[in-house]
C-alpha cells in the first residue's frame, strides 16, 4: 500500500495541508504543468470547484479526470 505524502499549501491566505499518495500527487504535477500553474494555483482552483468535497478527495478526483482525458 502506498504510503501518504503530506503536503502543505497555502489557500486564500491560510496554510492548510493535503496528504495523498505519490501517485496522485505526480498527477497533479503534471496538470499544473500542462496549464503552465503552480501546483498551489492549480490546488486552489480544485478548492473552488469542489463543492463541500473534502480537497483531498476533490485532488483524488481531479487527477483521475485529467488521466482518464488523457488516455482518450
Amino acid at each position: 500500500m502506498a504510503t501518504l505524502r503530506k503536503r502543505s499549501v497555502q489557500l486564500s491566505g491560510h496554510a492548510t495541508s493535503i496528504a495523498l499518495e505519490p501517485e496522485f500527487w505526480a498527477v497533479l504535477e503534471a496538470m499544473a504543468a500542462a496549464d503552465a500553474l503552480s501546483l498551489a494555483a492549480l490546488i486552489g482552483r480544485i478548492d473552488d470547484a469542489r463543492a463541500g468535497r473534502p480537497l483531498a478527495s476533490a485532488c483524488r478526483v481531479a487527477a483521475l479526470a485529467f488521466a482518464q482525458a488523457r488516455l482518450r
